[in-house]
């Protein structure tokens, strides 16, 4: 089964399936995208499939640069990042949660950053991603 709820590569996913999976959650996904968007305009809002492994995810550019993805599971969604050192080290000194700052330490280290993905299911994880792409988009 595919990290995303859509892993059919020949369908991609329009609002309305994704907000009939994510349920409750489809208004956490809308607010992110549109406090992203009032942030960083223009922002580029793009499904990509990445293997039947990963499924869909909607990727959000500002300009070249990628902000998060997000990828939409049964009752809630994920955020990923690639973060860089730089922003790693400013998230250290932020006022984000232990144990968000747990998951990034843990997270594998790429050539473009550390990969780094949260769940989405409350507004203060909501709240949490949207200063850590603030962070990132910073450094």
């Amino acid at each position: 089964m595919a990290l995303s709820a859509f892993d059919d590569k020949a369908r991609e996913p329009d609002n309305s399936a994704v907000a009939d999976v994510l349920l409750g959650a489809a208004d956490l996904w809308n607010d992110l995208k549109d406090q992203l968007a009032s942030r960083y305009d223009p922002l580029a809002f793009d499904w990509g499939f990445a293997g039947k492994k990963w499924g869909w995810s909607l990727r959000l550019k500002h300009k070249k640069r990628a902000v998060l993805y997000m990828t939409p599971s049964s009752g809630f969604f994920y955020a990923g990042f690639a973060l860089g050192e730089k922003a790693v080290a400013a998230a250290h000194e932020s006022d984000l949660p232990q144990n968000l700052l747990d998951v990034i330490e843990g997270s594998q280290k790429y050539a473009e950053g550390r990969a780094v993905r949260l769940e989405i299911r409350t507004t203060g994880d909501l709240e949490n991603v949207v200063k850590l792409a603030m962070i990132k988009m910073a450094n």
